[in-house]
C-alpha cells in the first residue's frame, strides 16, 4: 500500500481563498499605476507537482513585477507568470500575489491560495501489501463513529460485463493524459475485461478485452468453482513507477485454450512490453502430464486462482487446477516486469499429480528478505526424505510452503502435518487458505521471531518460524505454533493483521480475533463477530488512521451480498451492515464467493457477480 495524491473530486482543500481587493498606490500627478485585468487564480495541485500564477495588467510601461508568498518577496518572481517549485504539504495555504509598478505607482494583485492536495491511498495488490496483512493505515475519512446506516451506506454500483473474482485495485491521484487527475478503480472480470473507472463516480475512463480475436473466455471445464466462463480470475497487481498493470487471463478458440500475461498501461489500457505473453512452461519430472522427463504445463488445465505478486522486478504467478480433475501439477512460474520474459519455473509435485495452489484468491505472501510464502493443495507428497529433510522426489504436496526467489524459484523450506498424507486423500488440504507474514514480533525471551500464519480445511491454525519451519516427521508438527480447534469450520479465505491481532473468517464461523502476545497467537478468540459468515467465510480487510479509528471490514456471500463493519478492538460491536437501512437501501447485488472488500480514501468497493458496490458516507 503507497500513499499517494487524492483527486480533486475526492478530498476537500483544507485551505480557503482569502481574497482581499486588490490595492493601488497612490499615483503621482501626470500618471497612473497599473491596474490588474486578470487576477491570479488559486491553485489546487498534488504533492509533487508545481503550481503556476499568472497575472495580466496593464498601464503605461515598462511594468515591473514582483510575486510574494506570504506577503515576503520570491527573488527571481518578477514576471507575469511565477511557477513554484515541487509542491510539499507544507506548502497547502500558501498566499501569493503579485506587485506590479511603472513609474506611476503600484498595484497589488488580489491573493492566491495554493491548495496541496493531501496524501491518498493506493491498493495496488491483493490485501493490500505483499505480506497480505490487509490492513490500510491511511484512513482519514471512515471511522467507528461515522460508519453506520444513519451516516454510512451505498453510494453506488458501477455495472461491468461479467463475475468480478479478482479485488478491486485503486490508485489515487493519477494523472491521465488530457483528463486530469483522477482515483482510479481497477475491475477485472471473468468476461476477459480490465476496467478503468474514476473512482468517485464511476465514469469509464478505459476498458480493454484480453481476448484475442476470434476468442471467448473459457469455459468452465466442467468445473463448478469458476463458472460459467473464465476470463481473469487472480488479482492483478500494479507498478505505479512503471505505470503497468499486470494481469493474467484465460481464452479459447475452438478446442484451443491460452493463458496470458498482459502488462497494460495503468493511464489508458494499451497492451506494453510487446505484450501479452503466452503461458507456457516445463519442469523436470515425470509427474502428470509429463513426456521425455519433463512435466508440461498445459493452459487448459489450469487458472490463475493466485492474485500476482510483484516483488524486486518480477512478477510471480501460481497455479490451480479445475476441481481436482488430472492431469494436473503444483506449478510457480516468474516474468521479468520489465520485459514479460519467463525467468523462472518451479514444479512442486514435478513426480507425482495435484498440489496445485488455489488459496482462495489470496496472492502470494512475500517477507523483506524476497522470501515467498504459499499453501499448497492436496497432492503428492513424499514421505520419504533426504539428509535435509526435504522430499526425497521433490513432491511438496498440502504443504506450507517457503520458497527462494534467489538465483530461480526453489523450495527452500517447508511444513508439512504429520498427516499429510491423509489430509491429501481426504482432500483436507492446507491449500483452501492463503499465508500471511506477520512482523517482527518478539517472544517472551526478547528475541526477534519472524512468523508467517496460515489455515485450511482442518480448521487448525498454523503459524510457522520463516527461519526454521518444520518440516515433516511422522508423529507430531515441529512448528511454531499450532492451535487445534481455534475455528469452527475449514478456512477458503486469508486472515488479516493489525495491531497485534489476527482476524480470521473460516467458512461457517464467526468472524475471530486472536491477539498476538510473545510471539503467539491466543489459543481462543478474544472477541468475535455477532453473526457468522456462510461458505466461503470471509476475507477481512483492516482501515485504520495509523493505530486510531480501526474498522475490520468483510464480505458476506449470498444471494444477498453484505458489507460488514466492525470495531477492530472488538469485534462484538458490529458498526454497520449493509441490510441494516430501510427499504434495502444499500443492497448492492448477488454475492461473490472470495471477495476482499477494498478500502480507500473514504469509501469501500466490494466485487459482486455483475458490479463493484461502492460505499461512502452519505451526503
Amino acid at each position: 500500500m503507497i500513499t499517494r495524491a487524492s483527486s480533486l473530486r475526492l478530498l476537500v482543500p483544507v485551505a480557503f481563498v482569502l481574497a482581499t481587493g486588490c490595492s493601488r498606490a497612490p499615483a503621482p500627478s501626470g500618471g497612473a499605476a497599473p491596474e490588474i485585468a486578470t487576477q491570479p487564480a488559486s491553485q489546487e495541485v498534488a504533492v509533487g507537482q508545481p503550481a503556476t500564477f499568472t497575472v495580466v495588467a496593464t498601464g503605461e510601461g515598462p511594468l515591473v513585477y514582483q510575486w510574494q508568498r506570504n506577503g515576503a518577496d520570491i527573488g527571481g518572481g518578477n514576471a507575469a507568470s511565477y511557477t513554484t517549485q515541487a509542491a510539499t504539504p507544507a506548502d497547502n495555504g500558501a498566499r501569493f500575489r503579485v506587485l506590479v509598478s511603472n513609474g506611476a505607482g503600484t498595484t497589488a494583485s488580489n491573493f492566491a491560495v495554493l491548495t496541496v492536495l493531501s496524501a491518498g491511498t493506493d491498493v495496488a495488490t491483493q490485501h493490500n501489501d505483499a505480506g497480505r496483512t490487509g490492513q490500510n493505515l491511511t484512513e482519514t475519512v471512515l471511522t467507528p463513529a461515522n460508519v453506520n446506516s444513519a451516516t454510512f451506506g451505498k453510494k453506488a454500483v458501477y455495472p461491468v460485463d461479467g463475475k468480478v473474482d479478482a479485488q478491486p485495485l485503486y490508485l489515487s491521484g493519477l494523472q491521465i493524459p488530457g483528463a486530469g487527475l483522477h482515483n482510479v478503480l481497477y475491475v477485472a472480470t471473468e468476461h476477459g475485461s480490465v476496467y478503468a473507472l474514476d473512482a468517485d463516480t464511476g465514469a469509464p475512463i478505459w476498458k480493454v478485452s484480453t481476448l484475442g480475436p476470434g476468442e471467448s473466455p473459457s469455459d468452465d471445464r466442467g468445473c463448478g468453482q469458476v463458472t460459467p466462463e473464465i476470463g481473469v480470475t487472480a488479482t492483478p497487481v500494479i507498478d505505479r513507477t512503471r505505470g503497468l498493470i499486470y494481469v493474467v487471463a484465460m481464452s479459447k478458440a475452438g478446442g484451443s485454450y491460452f493463458q496470458r500475461l498482459h502488462a497494460l498501461d495503468i493511464h489508458s489500457g494499451a497492451e506494453m512490453l510487446g505484450g501479452p505473453a503466452v503461458i507456457q512452461a516445463s519442469f523436470p519430472g515425470s509427474g502428470d502430464n509429463s513426456s521425455g522427463g519433463r512435466v508440461v504445463f498445459d493452459p487448459k488445465a489450469y487458472k490463475e486462482r493466485v492474485g500476482l505478486l510483484l516483488l524486486g522486478g518480477t512478477v510471480y504467478t501460481a497455479w490451480a487446477s479445475h476441481c481436482d480433475i488430472r492431469p494436473y501439477t503444483g506449478w510457480l512460474i516468474a516474468y521479468d516486469a520489465s520485459t514479460l520474459a519467463q525467468t523462472s519455473v518451479l514444479n512442486v509435485t514435478p513426480n507425482g499429480s495435484e498440489g496445485a495452489l488455489w488459496s482462495s484468491g489470496a496472492g502470494l505472501a512475500a517477507d523483506a528478505a524476497g522470501s515467498i510464502y504459499c499453501l499448497d493443495g492436496n497432492g503428492t507428497f513424499d514421505t520419504a526424505l533426504d539428509g535435509n529433510g526435504f522430499p526425497a522426489q521433490g513432491d511438496f504436496g498440502n504443504a506450507f510452503l517457503k520458497i527462494s526467489t534467489s538465483g530461480g524459484l526453489r523450495v527452500a523450506d517447508y511444513f508439512a502435518t504429520f498427516d499429510t498424507v491423509a489430509q491429501s486423500n481426504a482432500d483436507a488440504d492446507l491449500g483452501s487458505g492463503g499465508a500471511v507474514v506477520l512482523p517482527d514480533l518478539a517472544d517472551a525471551q526478547g528475541q526477534t521471531r519472524h512468523l508467517a500464519v496460515g489455515a485450511g480445511k482442518d480448521s487448525h491454525i498454523y503459524v510457522v518460524d520463516r527461519d526454521a519451519m518444520g518440516k515433516f516427521n511422522t508423529s507430531s508438527n515441529a512448528i511454531w505454533q499450532e492451535i487445534p480447534g481455534a475455528l469452527s469450520g475449514g478456512v477458503y479465505s486469508t486472515p488479516a493483521y493489525f495491531d497485534g491481532v489476527v482476524y480470521y473468517g473460516a467458512s461457517g464461523d464467526h468472524l475471530k480475533a486472536f491477539p498476538v502476545s510473545g510471539a503467539r497467537l491466543a489459543t481462543t478468540a478474544a472477541r468475535q463477530s455477532p453473526g457468522s459468515f456462510g461458505y466461503p467465510g470471509a476475507t477481512p480487510s483492516v482501515s485504520a488512521n495509523g493505530s486510531a479509528d480501526a474498522i475490520v471490514w468483510a464480505a458476506e456471500n449470498g444471494a444477498t451480498a453484505v458489507l460488514h463493519a466492525y470495531d477492530a478492538s472488538d469485534l462484538s460491536h458490529e458498526l454497520y451492515n449493509s441490510n441494516q437501512a430501510a427499504n434495502g437501501r444499500d443492497n448492492f447485488g448477488t454475492g461473490n464467493k472470495f471477495i476482499t472488500p477494498t478500502v480507500a480514501d473514504g469509501k469501500v468497493f466490494v466485487g459482486t457477480t455483475s458490479g463493484i458496490g461502492v460505499f461512502a458516507l452519505l451526503p
